[in-house]
């Protein structure tokens, strides 16, 4: 992730033996975009979905991949020739407009050489909170999984598919507690704040315990995702930064409970694409609209991270604050018994209307 982010080259290899050699699209450079055409062994191609083709001004046909209401699945184009890879994915840019025609014109849907490993680039710049882009080399099937050892003679990093597949399970499965302090909060002063990090140290979430909880009774919690302009600077497109002090608030009232401050800015898109997302809701789009146009889908977010804390926490059965029936179908899927919900919802400000109708009438959002 790390790699992508910078602008460089990954290796991918498929269960079957497929083999890709993949840059993010927003940080393809022409250094490392020269380089792997120089190394694959086909010509490179420029993958992303089929919603996010068509915002950059594309025409796909009804057949291609990605079809038939899956419009986030991956789609494979030609690389075109004479346009930055970065330019063609910002649609926006008014400058850029002759550009957006020549693509229109160069580039035309292609049948992949390797679906998974396709599919597998999208996941991985999505995990590395880039668009879901990227430039990609095919490379020759390789059965004796001899891969490994190209990409390390080549000092490019390498990863399977599998191992991608399976990155947030995984790295959820690893939380460990890090570190604990007391931190009195506004309205809740007997607060202790746990600090959890996975084993690969990547994203860190955090427990914000109210009280001494009884892991015995149901405990009372809130599953938050954090959010830079609501939490911190109070904006109003949203409802996160009354969801998040009201939330401490009722725990406190209450006696005691748990507010799981979970890093997945966004619903899980990370803040970078979220202000990108707020660009095309300017343009009047929705939440759900906006994110699928970038190429997400319309909301990222995991749950597996909550239940690891929670179980580590010797906590099993709760009462969920939320009006997200997916919160509860996921916590319940990860082993964690909600006995009972409660509600939790806060009147609109005036900024935020059709992000909260939109909550209700498009994400079942129980408000």
């Amino acid at each position: 992730m790390a790699e992508l982010r910078r602008g460089g080259i990954v290796v991918l290899r498929g269960e079957d033996g497929s083999g890709g050699l993949v840059i993010a699209a927003e940080s393809c450079g022409p250094r490392a975009l020269q380089r792997l055409q120089g190394l694959a062994q086909n010509a490179p191609v420029l993958v992303t979905t089929r919603r996010r083709a068509e915002a950059i001004g594309m025409d796909i046909p009804p057949h291609i991949a990605g079809g038939m209401g899956e419009t986030n699945k991956p789609i494979t184009l030609d690389l075109p020739e004479g346009v930055p890879v970065d330019i063609i994915l910002r649609p926006h840019e008014t400058e850029n407009a002759g550009r957006h025609v020549a693509l229109r014109h160069l580039s035309r849907p292609v049948a992949s050489h390797a679906p998974q490993i396709a599919e597998t680039a999208i996941e991985l710049a999505k995990l590395s909170r880039l668009l879901p882009a990227v430039v990609l080399g095919p490379l020759s099937r390789d059965p004796g999984n001899k891969r490994r050892e190209w990409a390390r003679e080549q000092d490019i990093v390498y990863v399977d598919a599998t191992d991608v597949a399976a990155y947030e399970e995984t790295a959820s499965r690893n939380l460990q507690q890090v570190a604990q302090a007391h931190v009195p909060l506004e309205g809740a002063e007997n607060a202790r704040i746990l600090a959890w990090r996975p084993s690969d140290g990547g994203k860190e979430h955090l427990a914000i315990v109210v009280g001494e909880i009884d892991p015995t009774e149901p405990v009372l919690i809130r599953l938050h995702s954090e959010c830079f302009t609501g939490d911190l600077l109070g904006s109003l497109r949203c409802d996160c930064g009354v969801q998040l002090r009201g939330a401490i608030a009722q725990i406190a009232q209450h006696g005691s409970g748990v507010l799981l401050y979970l890093a997945q800015e966004g619903r899980g898109i990370g803040l970078v694409n979220k202000l990108r997302a707020y660009e095309l809701q300017d343009d009047g789009f929705d939440t759900i609209d906006a994110n699928e146009q970038l190429g997400f889908d319309a909301d990222e977010r995991i749950y597996a991270p909550a239940a690891t804390m929670l179980t580590r926490m010797g906590i099993k059965r709760v009462r969920l604050m939320t009006n997200n029936p997916e919160k509860i179908a996921q916590l319940e899927r990860y082993g964690i018994e909600v006995v009972a919900r409660v509600q939790h919802s806060f009147p609109s400000n005036g900024h935020n209307e059709n992000y909260l109708r939109t909550k209700a009438e498009r994400a079942g959002h129980l408000l």
